[in-house]
């Protein structure tokens, strides 16, 4: 990049940055909706099954647990599973297919600021995870009943994990050297950690030696800080946890500004 076109960077007026980023923003929101039968659809389906099998069929022999119904147990969880899922997947799809047809170059060499590329594309993938999270609790709403008992709680766990969880799908796609590596941190570490966060049980039911190897796992603290907002209800400190996310979103966006301005693992 020439100094000039640094100089240029370094001088773009909010305006201009606020169009840079509505543009990036605006892109991701309609490549989500135009393929909405692979972004929005299958993981509906997955979580009706979910509350199908596990709430209704295996909810009614569980009876309650954590003071509720198992059915009103789980819902916060497969919530929050949708979103970790959709937010992550959104990103890293969306950044490594402009890696890999280099039109993310376009973009590097352009005076656009790496703070509104960065920003355009996780918002992208928060607009995925929390349009999943609306539609599932949509759907959990014609099998159990739901509330809010702590509205900040809620929403800030809300977006704090997208927000995590689209950073870590960024940084992944940055690695990446082929579709393949996009898969592997889905397959071999979010879905054991998601589902050996607490969806589908209370810590209280571990024995004393899992319950402490349980608190290791990072989704634990944020499915029971989104269940406490929810159901009032949670197996940790819900303070401790909203800290946990703020201050690990902090850490996952300096690194993926850092390797956004080093460029070098962002070209195939």
């Amino acid at each position: 990049m020439s100094q000039e076109m640094i100089d240029h960077n370094k001088t773009m007026s909010w305006s201009k940055k606020w169009i840079a980023f509505r543009t990036i923003w605006f892109k991701e929101i309609r490549r989500i909706l135009r393929i909405w039968p692979q972004t929005l659809l299958p993981p509906v389906i997955t979580m009706s099954l979910y509350f199908v099998i596990f709430g209704k069929m295996i909810g009614s022999r569980v009876g309650e647990m954590g003071g509720v119904p198992y059915m009103q147990f789980i819902v916060p969880g497969l919530i929050m599973m949708s979103i970790i899922t959709n937010s992550y997947s959104n990103v890293v799809s969306s950044f490594f297919s402009a890696k890999f047809t280099a039109s993310i170059e376009e973009l590097l060499v352009s005076p656009v600021s790496k703070h509104a590329i960065l920003m355009g594309y996780i918002s992208g993938g928060i607009f995925r995870g929390l349009a999943i999270g609306v539609i599932v609790s949509i759907v959990a709403l014609f099998f159990t009943d739901l509330g809010i008992e702590h509205l900040f709680v809620t929403i800030f766990t809300v977006l704090g994990t997208s927000i995590l969880f689209s950073l870590g799908g960024f940084i992944n796609a940055v690695f990446a050297r082929s579709f393949d590596d996009i898969s592997i941190i889905p397959s071999f570490v979010l879905t054991p950690l998601t589902y050996l966060g607490g969806v589908f049980y209370s810590l209280e039911n571990l024995s004393p030696f899992w319950q402490n190897i349980s608190l290791l796992n990072p989704i634990v603290y944020m499915v029971n800080a989104f269940r406490y907002g929810i159901l009032g209800y949670s197996d940790v400190n819900v303070w401790y946890s909203m800290v946990a996310i703020f201050v690990f979103c902090a850490i996952f966006y300096t690194i993926a500004y850092r390797l956004l301005s080093n460029g070098s693992r962002v070209r195939l």
